[in-house]
């Protein structure tokens, strides 16, 4: 289990957007942008990003920018649970616990100074 001293976030895993209508975004980055969708499901899209996955996230009541969510930086880590620990020590504030994203994976997020969206996502550590 890493310490609250050996956690760093350096790698960003995917890059979200929040969509209006997913069935069109998906048809859009596929069709039109020739990205390849990795994985779709009534709520959420992936698509190869390369080295940074594209993901699209179904938000039915996104409105003009600014008002809702548009996109959302995901770190993916190696236990989220102490990258939770040790960014609540560094004074972040969580908007979310640490909770179930899919299968082993866990997720919790929090806003930059800005009220971005940024989420740590990886899987729970041995240690919980």
């Amino acid at each position: 289990m890493s310490t609250s001293t050996d956690v760093k976030l350096s790698k960003i895993g995917t890059l979200m957007l929040a969509v209006a209508d997913l069935p069109r975004a998906v048809a859009f980055y596929r069709d039109v942008l020739g990205v390849p969708v990795r994985f779709a499901t009534e709520e959420f899209a992936f698509l190869d990003g390369g080295a940074v996955m594209l993901g699209l996230r179904r938000d039915a009541k996104l409105g003009t920018p600014g008002e809702n969510l548009r996109s959302e930086v995901v770190f993916e880590v190696e236990d989220v649970d102490a990258a939770y620990a040790a960014l609540a020590a560094r004074g972040v504030e969580f908007k979310h616990a640490v909770r179930q994203a899919s299968g082993d994976r866990y997720v919790a997020d929090f806003r930059d100074p800005d009220g971005n969206a940024i989420s740590i996502f990886g899987p729970r550590g041995t240690g919980r």
